[in-house]
């Protein structure tokens, strides 16, 4: 996860499960590890990669940044 004795190199990780968990998981009863699965899958697949904003990607989603990220590398 980190280098030793760098524990900056865990911040994006630490960040990205502090979000699951406050937005999702602790929200939420799930009745078998099969349901979480699928809900966690959700989160991730449909709502945090492709609706939720990031401030830190300019208020986009990360498939919105990528696509602008891509249409600005072919146009150049």
């Amino acid at each position: 996860m980190s280098r030793k004795g760098n524990c900056w190199d865990n911040a994006v990780a630490e960040s990205f499960f502090h979000s699951l968990k406050t937005e999702l998981v602790y929200h939420e009863i799930f009745e078998t590890r099969a349901q979480a699965n699928q809900k966690i899958f959700e989160y991730i697949e449909v709502f945090y990669n492709r609706q939720r904003m990031h401030s830190s990607n300019g208020n986009l989603s990360p498939v919105e940044y990528e696509e602008k990220m891509l249409l600005r590398e072919t146009a150049a």
